[in-house]
């Protein structure tokens, strides 16, 4: 059985497992969640990359611009995989999204990629077709995004249905909801500073159906109930811990 992560190493460790278990059972379009708004998806995606040390330069990882992917070369030292960036403003954009797509590229990892940059990410796994490709701590459901209609939107929502949530991790009030492939979608309740395993979805619950399981098992009662931002704050800070 999946255990709760118990430190942010645990939870990318956990990713990487679901990863791998994932594209074993042939899946090829993964998306891995940490729903914590204090963490920084760079340092997470170093860590997470030994899952590919074998690819070498087989692995392409794309930031959403320049700079991203410049500061992660600086940052990351000498690494064997490709680091390219999505500039999809205008006139920065000087590529072709079908060139950015060789024969040689096994892999392709999106870092935090936005709702700005879905058609080049759709147009990127249309090109790499079987090849896996993984969003890693992607913020493709933020609503609020400027120019974002409800076309947008529905495009956003297709795009994502076409890939398998292998891991996803998020706070609620008291309890959190966790999935590590091939597990099912978990509740686990807040007790005593640890997390117990309170109920398992085999589909993602959605707000209302999480609502009534916490009401069910008892998630919702004791402790005063805190913001969401201050919910999922304490969450990361005890993650890093």
């Amino acid at each position: 059985m999946v255990a709760f992560p118990q430190t942010l190493d645990d939870a990318i460790a956990q990713a990487q497992s679901a990863t791998q278990a994932a594209i074993a059972a042939g899946y090829t379009r993964l998306q891995i969640d940490l729903l914590l708004p204090e963490l920084k998806p760079t340092p997470v995606a170093l860590q997470y990359l030994p899952v590919f040390s074998e690819l070498g330069a087989g692995l392409k990882i794309f930031f959403t611009d320049a700079g991203a992917a410049a500061l992660a070369r600086r940052d990351w030292g000498m690494l064997s995989h490709q680091i390219c960036s999505l500039d999809v403003a205008g006139a920065r954009q000087t590529t072709p999204v079908e060139e950015l797509v060789s024969p040689n590229d096994q892999v392709f990892l999106f870092v935090a990629p936005s709702t700005v940059e879905v058609s080049p990410v759709e147009q990127v796994c249309t090109v790499a077709g079987d090849r896996p490709v993984i969003l890693l701590a992607p913020r493709l459901e933020d609503i609020g995004a400027v120019g974002i209609g409800y076309t947008a939107r529905k495009i956003r929502e297709r795009f994502l249905s076409t890939f398998e949530p292998c891991y996803y991790v998020r706070p609620l009030d008291q309890a959190a909801l966790l999935r590590c492939y091939p597990s099912p979608w978990q509740i686990w309740l807040e007790s005593d500073e640890a997390y117990t395993l309170a109920a398992e979805e085999l589909l993602k619950p959605s707000s209302e159906k999480l609502e009534e399981i916490l009401l069910r098992v008892g998630g919702a009662q004791a402790a005063p109930k805190r913001s969401f931002i201050e919910e999922m704050q304490r969450f990361l800070r005890a993650l890093v811990q």
